[in-house]
């Protein structure tokens, strides 16, 4: 039995010799001199008191946990090649420092369907009210949450008019996680003026520190074991923008054919579209390049033949009506009903209301 488990043990720690000759193994910094952080730094031009024991330790720990998740950082990497750009333009048009592109990696790993469970959504992770005060449309048809451009401009305006409120870069950071209010009262009660020193819920105590630890690695990757080559990187989307304006409600595999394209790809170009159809009224889609040329014959070809054979059927609600009695009576489903007329799920109906239906 000793001589088993000798064995094994011998065995065991060749194989992990062998492992560590792993030429790949070669790019990765050991994780004490990835986390050595040499000062000055700083955020938005704003120092950070690395003198300072405990913010050195945060950071470290933030740090660390970034790079444990090596495949998210690849990611995070890949995909700032496609959004990066027009994030430092629109930030550069405002005067506003560069640093403040790092807030989209940290709210949502550049994605635009992430979401919390408070219900932040999109790129940059706004609530619903906040993204409509800042002119976002979000309603049951579109969320323009979650489209990059649309909701970056909302994003750089809000980080604005926090900055003017709070005259700190830092601060306005850490209010675009709190919240303006909750952090105004925090600072009123504690009396500080740096976010270092505030006591603050755990998530935005993390907050300011994940997006530092996120600028350290996207300032030199190479440092902590990122090798990509150019052709690694995502390339940013290339599209064509075109204008319509619906009479009624249109299913969007129309706009698909009329670019020559397929459903999905109208929907990854356009995030912000909820459902299958489009309602009434105007709307700027954007359709694969080099197809918008002759996208609006082509479409307005197939929405008349697609009129013409769905006409339109106004149905008064009558007394002892609900939503699924007339789905069955017109033989349409629940969902197509309610979305046809913007209906919600709680939405009660009442006698003399009309409602459109497509046959």
């Amino acid at each position: 039995m000793q001589f088993l488990v000798i064995a094994f043990c011998i065995s065991s720690n060749a194989v992990f010799a062998e492992t560590m000759k792993d030429p790949a193994l070669e790019y990765l910094p050991s994780l004490v001199s990835a986390v050595r952080i040499e000062g000055p730094l700083d955020f938005c031009g704003e120092a950070v008191p690395l003198e300072n024991f405990e913010v050195r330790e945060r950071l470290e720990k933030e740090l660390l946990l970034a790079l444990w998740n090596r495949p998210q950082v690849i990611l995070w990497l890949k995909r700032a090649s496609r959004y990066f750009p027009y994030i430092e333009r629109t930030l550069a048009q405002h005067n506003m420092p560069e640093d403040l592109k790092y807030i989209a990696v940290v709210e949502s790993a550049l994605l635009p369907h992430a979401g919390s469970a408070k219900g932040a959504l999109g790129y940059w992770q706004f609530m619903k009210h906040t993204g409509r005060g800042y002119g976002l449309t979000v309603d049951r048809n579109i969320d323009e949450r979650r489209n990059f451009f649309a909701s970056t401009r909302a994003a750089v305006a809000y980080l604005q008019d926090l900055h003017t409120l709070f005259a700190s870069w830092t601060l306005a950071a850490a209010a675009y996680n709190l919240g303006e209010d909750r952090l105004q009262n925090e600072k009123d009660s504690q009396k500080v003026d740096s976010y270092y020193e505030f006591y603050l819920p755990l998530e935005t105590q993390r907050y300011i520190f994940k997006i530092i630890a996120a600028k350290l690695i996207f300032s030199n990757p190479s440092r902590y074991g990122f090798h990509l080559r150019e052709e690694d990187y995502y390339p940013p989307e290339t599209f064509d923008r075109v204008k319509i304006t619906l009479p009624g409600r249109t299913p969007l595999y129309l706009v698909a054919q009329a670019s020559g394209t397929y459903f999905k790809q109208i929907k990854d170009l356009n995030p912000e579209i909820r459902g299958h159809e489009l309602p009434h009224g105007t709307h700027v889609i954007a359709v694969p390049k080099g197809s918008g040329e002759n996208f609006h014959s082509r479409f307005a070809g197939l929405s008349e033949k697609w009129r013409q054979e769905h006409k339109t059927h106004v149905y008064t609600v009558k007394k002892g009506d609900s939503l699924t009695t007339i789905a069955e009576r017109f033989h349409v489903t629940l969902p197509a009903l309610m979305a046809w007329n913007d209906l919600s799920p709680n939405r009660y109906i009442h006698p003399g209301e009309k409602l459109v239906i497509y046959r």
